[in-house]
């Protein structure tokens, strides 16, 4: 499902009626009837209980002014709620204004709090958030705080005209308040907002209404946004013929583990495993070598010298240089540690270990190391290198709070990859990926049984074996995080939603792809 930002929506508006001569009060009247038409479907009782439209002055108080008009003319009982004065009202708007109320609509216009309080005092069935639209980018504050709040309150479910009223286009945060609808009618397609929390969940049901937007102006935008579901995880994933054998499948080093962290890259190893690396060799700390080989038979090892627990910095990069070659994809970072040693391990690997035909994936304990020398130091790397952060990474690596990275979470994914010019993946519920080339997939998968230790691990890996087999960093991160929450998705509903772990996850993976028909 391609989705769009606040400005692509701005744009596609514009070029339609500008350049392809669509008439902009077509769009709007389509848009009104669709919604109408959604609301009829969805809650037959309507004709019975009434519908109450609140309409700001805007574009989208416009749409409202025409689904009421519509479920008039539907024999629907309807009445409109205006805040503004109707003298107020501009083009488009006002034209709908006006027809509703020639029409023989009645609309309350409102001014105050009080005038507020009193119209909405007689109760409706349903009611229809028409309030602010997409192009919301301000704190919502006064009346129309006021009416959002009393709208949540009232108990009758809400159906939002494009967007619920109060949240964010751009990034699903809520703008001080916003309306928690019970559904969406959107036109033409969804935006970010829709599918990002906490906005997914205000905006309720998605239903996206066709209304005429130029081909050719959609052509010219060419979204880049995408809601990357099992549909396109399809599109990526394929049999395997019968003659292949191991080689065709990429060999992924794994840089792992510390003393006390054996399990990281344990189950960084499995992920990569279970997603059906050819080959997977785990570097480790040989105060852990033992163990790791132990916990995964599979895996080849090559225990490297360490010092306290850690890789020694040093030492490593003569060992790590000739492990390396003829390796397809490195994945690095996770429980390695925080020491000078794998500081300045990390930097040498960045700078000379990654290589145009070797990317390099980084996690965890790497990414805070990265933070520590300046995310500036990925624009050094010689290949590619994607960044897998939780939001707490993330606002390291951004100079940001945890609170900051989680209210704009495709913003900052966007701000990271232009930092670093690395394909970036930020955790999370709907993950965020995101490359320095305008392509931004939320991932659609996924559920709170994920909340425990060592799924990132498993991801590290997963992600690890695709880019070994030769994937594109935004497609092996969207299709790595797609599969990761969908067999997490299986196992919630076949052993229970809290509880599985992250080693169940991986033994999951064969299956999960297998339903998915790879």
């Amino acid at each position: 499902m391609k989705l769009l930002s606040a400005a692509e929506c701005r744009e596609l508006d514009r070029l339609s009626r500008e350049k392809y001569g669509v008439a902009s009060y077509s769009l709007m009247t389509r848009a009104g009837e669709a919604v109408a038409a959604a609301l009829v479907q969805r809650w037959p009782e309507a004709r019975r209980d009434g519908v109450l439209v609140i309409a700001g002055k805007g574009n989208n108080g416009g749409d409202g002014m025409v689904a009421a008009r519509a479920l008039m003319v539907g024999q629907v009982p309807v009445r409109a709620i205006l805040l503004a004065s109707a003298s107020a009202l501009k083009g488009d708007a006002a034209r709908a204004h006006a027809e509703f109320v020639k029409a023989g609509g009645a609309v309350v216009e409102v001014n105050g709090e009080a005038e507020l309080d009193a119209a909405l005092s007689a109760r409706a069935g349903i009611m229809i958030d028409a309030i602010f639209g997409t192009g919301l980018n301000a704190e919502v504050k006064g009346l129309a705080r006021r009416a959002i709040e009393a709208m949540n309150h009232a108990g009758a479910p809400i159906l939002a005209v494009d967007i619920a009223s109060g949240v964010n286009s751009d990034s699903g945060a809520v703008m001080g308040a916003a309306v928690r609808a019970a559904a969406t009618v959107t036109f033409g397609f969804a935006k970010f907002g829709h599918v990002s929390y906490p906005g997914a969940e205000l905006c309720g049901e998605l239903e996206i209404a066709e209304i005429g937007f130029a081909p050719a102006a959609i052509e010219e935008i060419a979204p880049r946004g995408q809601l990357f579901d099992a549909a396109e995880a399809r599109l990526y994933l394929r049999l395997r013929p019968r003659n292949s054998h191991k080689g065709n499948y990429g060999h992924v080093m794994v840089i792992a583990g510390s003393r006390g962290k054996p399990g990281a890259a344990i189950l960084a190893a499995r992920g990569a495993l279970r997603m059906g690396a050819g080959l997977v060799t785990a570097a480790i700390p040989e105060s852990i070598g033992a163990i790791v080989a132990a916990g995964q038979a599979e895996l080849m090892t090559e225990p490297v010298a360490d010092r306290d627990g850690h890789f020694d910095g040093q030492y490593a990069r003569g060992v790590l240089a000739k492990l390396i070659e003829g390796k397809d994809a490195l994945a690095v970072g996770p429980g390695i540690g925080q020491s000078d040693d794998t500081r300045a391990l990390l930097e040498w690997l960045i700078v000379e270990g990654v290589a145009p035909r070797r990317p390099m994936l980084i996690d965890a304990d790497g990414l805070n190391v990265v933070a520590q020398m300046g995310a500036a130091v990925l624009k050094r790397a010689a290949g590619p290198v994607v960044l897998t952060p939780h939001p707490g990474e993330a606002a390291r690596l951004l100079g940001l709070s945890t609170a900051e990275v989680n209210a704009d979470r495709i913003g900052a994914a966007r701000r990271l990859n232009e930092m670093t010019g690395a394909a970036v993946l930020l955790k999370g519920a709907r993950t965020v990926i995101a490359d320095t080339n305008g392509g931004v997939y939320v991932n659609a998968s996924g559920n709170p049984g994920m909340a425990t230790p060592g799924m990132g691990d498993v991801l590290s890996g997963m992600v690890g074996a695709l880019l070994a087999q030769r994937m594109a960093p935004l497609a092996a991160l969207a299709l790595g995080a797609f599969i990761h929450g969908y067999a997490a998705d299986r196992l919630a509903a076949r052993i229970g939603p809290v509880g599985y772990l992250a080693g169940d996850l991986a033994d999951e993976l064969p299956s999960a792809r297998a339903a998915l028909g790879a």
